[in-house]
């Protein structure tokens, strides 16, 4: 039966994808599957939430609805096979944590929702409750549904930077309680407009919560991002390229690979791993290969070794793709056909033998591009050259800063932030993190007074660094508002974890970010028209018309 999802940029003409494949490849069956998980971690943590009340916690309920939030993610898992392993599992926990309430005495609420106590007898039943589901968010009307949807998308970006901190050991009970509540108010047709209004707020305060997690996981583990010079060359040695997000399994893989004869290359979001010290010290890890995620049937072609799937942003391979059998998965990453690797036990690294043995057999990638990067301007960082960047501003050298954060994609339409960075004044600084990055990261733009027009902070999760950054000038130039910085917003976005970036930035008082290349089709009107009265938001225009306004 027919899918509906517009969870993301690429929602088909701008208001959603139907029939049975997506536009990202994602098939109907899948999105039923992950529809219908959602729908049910919903009586799952109501159910938890109260057995939490009286004293029962159960953290294997919490990093399990964390990796089903993070598996539904746009690009992330297109396994139609493992999601009917999630929904029992989920239905098993569920029945689990209510009679654990039970027994202690709790008193549960009366005419609760059919899928609280649904359970299927077979497989079919399983399917069958899927494709009943509206891909839309249940609600009242259509602007609670789209407030909810900005809830919902936004909690399914903080469950993938709360999975990556967990992996280095950060755990915050509250950010992961804060996920299942969004889920079980998805069902409270009682709250008011002002309330769901306040839900997406509150969304955005967990956001930035989970940011700074993620970020004292990573800086306490492989210390501060420093500037670096990336290479995008290549070496004479077999290779393996890995994609995604998630340091820790890059870390498994330079331990297990090192003195093997196998280099490692990152691609894509996985770039800013080479800003941290601590992995430096692998002489077997090489530089970054290609370009952003959409790119990756093509470079992963040329590449010839093995790939490693850690996080989102995998496209579906063509039948004729060379190197089906050379990608592996791990983590809440998928595809029906491609090698997963399990988790972690015991403390252990993830087991990565399979992919280094298979590297060895390749040939060593083909070289693409020649030269070097830079980047490594998170927070930390920039605020070690905060004297510079000051006398600069003072002495009118730098006139604007524009925050490029966010998503690439694979749309004609994004060339307008390649050719928007072309066409920014000499006098201008970018302020980027997040694979948005592409778009110029590689273009000869120069620097004022030694200072990159360039300014790479990371990961899409470190556009944290960018926020810190800001307040840490509005204070030094005594502003009593973070909007009366020279700083403007022209912003990328494509999918969830883009949507608690905004949201995030909004709950700091940052104004007149304008989101491209177009706005959210899960927006209703009304919702639009409060995001542009209360905080200025914006679509994009001509690169002309945008200059002007921004640059006034």
């Amino acid at each position: 039966m027919s899918m509906f999802c517009y969870q993301c940029q690429e929602a088909s003409k701008g208001i959603a994808c139907t029939g049975l494949m997506g536009v990202c490849g994602v098939t109907a069956d899948t999105v039923h599957l992950q529809d219908l998980l959602i729908h049910l971690m919903k009586g799952l943590s109501y159910y938890n939430l109260k057995a939490n009340d009286v004293g029962i916690e159960n953290q294997e309920i919490d990093k399990l609805v964390l990796n089903n939030l993070f598996a539904t993610i746009t690009n992330a898992n297109f396994d139609v096979t493992v999601f009917t392993p999630r929904i029992k599992k989920v239905i098993e926990w569920r029945e689990k944590v209510k009679k654990q309430a039970l027994e202690k005495g709790v008193k549960f609420d009366a005419n609760l929702p059919k899928s609280y106590s649904w359970i299927p007898k077979t497989d079919s039943e399983i399917m069958e409750f899927g494709e009943s589901i509206d891909g839309r968010v249940d609600a009242p009307n259509e602007d609670v549904r789209s407030l909810r949807a900005l809830a919902l998308y936004g909690i399914k970006g903080i469950a993938a930077y709360a999975e990556h901190a967990i992996n280095l050991g950060s755990i915050s009970n509250d950010i992961n309680k804060y996920c299942q509540k969004v889920l079980v108010k998805m069902n409270d047709d009682s709250m008011t407009l002002q309330q769901n209004i306040e839900m997406v707020m509150e969304t955005g305060k967990i956001g930035v919560e989970v940011m700074a997690l993620l970020d004292g996981a990573h800086t306490g583990r492989y210390g501060n991002p420093e500037i670096t010079k990336v290479n995008i060359g290549v070496g004479t040695k077999p290779g393996i390229l890995i994609s995604g997000h998630d340091l820790r399994d890059l870390e498994d893989l330079l331990e297990q690979t090192k003195g093997t004869g196998v280099d490692v290359y990152t691609h894509s979001e996985m770039l800013p791993a080479h800003y941290y010290p601590f992995f430096k010290k692998y002489e077997n890890f090489v530089g970054n290969y290609g370009n952003a995620w959409h790119k990756q049937k093509e470079e992963f072609e040329t590449f010839n070794g093995p790939i490693l799937f850690t996080t989102n942003c995998l496209v579906p391979p063509s039948k004729t793709s060379k190197y089906m059998d050379k990608v592996f998965t791990t983590g809440a990453v998928g595809f029906e056909g491609f090698k997963h690797i399990q988790e972690r036990e015991d403390g252990k690294g993830k087991d990565f033998s399979e992919i280094i043995a298979l590297a060895k057999t390749c040939k060593s990638p083909t070289e693409i591009e020649k030269g070097e990067i830079v980047g490594g301007f998170a927070h930390n960082q920039v605020m070690l050259l905060a004297d510079k960047v000051i006398e600069a501003v003072k002495s009118g050298a730098v006139k604007k800063f524009v925050v490029m954060a966010g998503c690439d994609g694979r749309m004609k339409d994004r060339n307008y932030y390649t050719d928007f960075a072309k066409a920014l004044p000499q006098d201008s600084i970018i302020l980027t993190a997040g694979c948005a990055k592409y778009r110029y990261n590689k273009l000869e733009l120069g620097d004022i007074g030694g200072i990159p027009r360039v300014l790479d902070a990371g990961q899409c999760n470190d556009s944290y660094s960018l926020a810190v950054i800001a307040l840490k000038l509005k204070e030094v130039f005594g502003l009593d508002d973070i909007n009366k910085l020279p700083i403007v917003y022209n912003i990328a976005w494509y999918e969830q974890k883009a949507v608690i970036v905004l949201l995030a930035l909004l709950y700091l008082g940052v104004k007149n970010i304008h989101l491209g290349p177009t706005l959210p089709a899960f927006l209703s009107p009304n919702v639009v028209k409060v995001l542009v009265e209360n905080f200025g938001i914006g679509g994009i225009s001509t690169v002309e018309q945008d200059m002007e306004m921004m640059m006034a």
